[in-house]
């Protein structure tokens, strides 16, 4: 069975151009903004695109989009609930 959490740290990876960082450096239930990885409003935007892109989900507005894009993990869960995991 596919690990959606390795598969999507990946995919964040090769989306945001994360360079000399794995998927092992990214903890599945760690804040992606401020105190974890440190991403911005542009990678959110990103991170809404690639959810688009690779499972054909939307993110309908900005408080359920923190929420799902909190974590690796929120947004497995969102995937696995709403999508094709």
């Amino acid at each position: 069975m596919e690990n959606i959490e390795l598969t999507l740290k990946q995919q964040i990876i090769q989306q945001l151009n994360l360079e000399d960082i794995t998927p092992d450096d990214i903890d599945t239930n760690a804040a992606l903004f401020n105190e974890g990885l440190g991403l911005d409003s542009i990678d959110a935007l990103e991170l809404i695109v690639l959810l688009e892109k690779e499972y054909g989900l939307k993110v309908g507005d900005s408080r359920r989009g923190k929420e799902i894009l909190f974590s690796v993990k929120s947004m497995a869960d969102y995937i696995r609930e709403n999508g094709k995991a």
